[in-house]
């Protein structure tokens, strides 16, 4: 493999239970409560925007805008990219080109990595506002191979959730899922399934 392309939230973040406990906070106050399992069965995977414009039927910016305040204020320090992930990362360094492609927006994406001093391990960082159709719709890791000139069948892709599975195998990349935000049945359209993002899977992904 010449590249690895990682998920965002839930992924190299392990910040669902943080997005589910804010929209469940933020979305009564528009009118439309939400409920976790119906986070994690119907929204958990779409971008931040289609989260909002799914459940609400509408764009709501200011909504996003504290949603984002809300989360940076909660997460900015790192904290949620756990060391075993970090030390992943930086042993893919060097080895391939590493990108993610996530569906959360770019100011939380750069602000965690940063604060997990990680951010600069990335070449390509794909995020909401790149594309205009975010998973299960691939636009977002056709436009990371293009970023990285990696060919999809030399690329593999790190998810957690369905839709973001889906996009990955749209594209053309082996895909690993994480199990974590959604169970094993709900992923079973991955290549393989893990527990835990670690150097171990990294060398094994390369050495595919």
């Amino acid at each position: 493999m010449k590249a690895i392309l990682f998920d965002f939230n839930g992924t190299l973040s392990d910040d669902e239970p943080l997005l589910c406990e804010l929209y469940c906070t933020l979305f009564p106050q528009y009118g439309r409560p939400l409920t976790p399992q119906t986070y994690y069965g119907e929204l958990a995977g779409l971008s931040e925007p289609e989260i909002v414009r799914t459940w609400l039927d509408r764009d709501e910016p200011a909504l996003l805008d504290e949603f984002l305040r809300r989360y940076l204020d909660r997460a900015r320090d790192g904290h949620t990219v756990h060391e075993h992930v970090r030390t992943a990362v930086r042993f893919a360094v060097g080895r391939a080109h590493l990108g993610v492609v996530s569906g959360a927006l770019r100011p939380v994406v750069q602000a965690v990595l940063g604060g997990a001093g990680i951010r600069e391990c990335f070449a390509a960082v794909v995020t909401a506002e790149d594309v205009e159709r975010g998973k299960p719709d691939p636009a977002g890791y056709l436009r990371a191979l293009a970023l990285l000139d990696v060919r999809a069948e030399n690329a593999a892709a790190i998810e957690d959730s369905p839709d973001g599975v889906t996009a990955a195998k749209a594209a053309g990349i082996y895909t690993v899922a994480l199990l974590g935000t959604a169970a094993a049945g709900r992923l079973r359209h991955a290549d393989e399934i893990v527990t835990r993002i670690d150097s171990e899977l990294v060398e094994r992904l390369l050495n595919r």
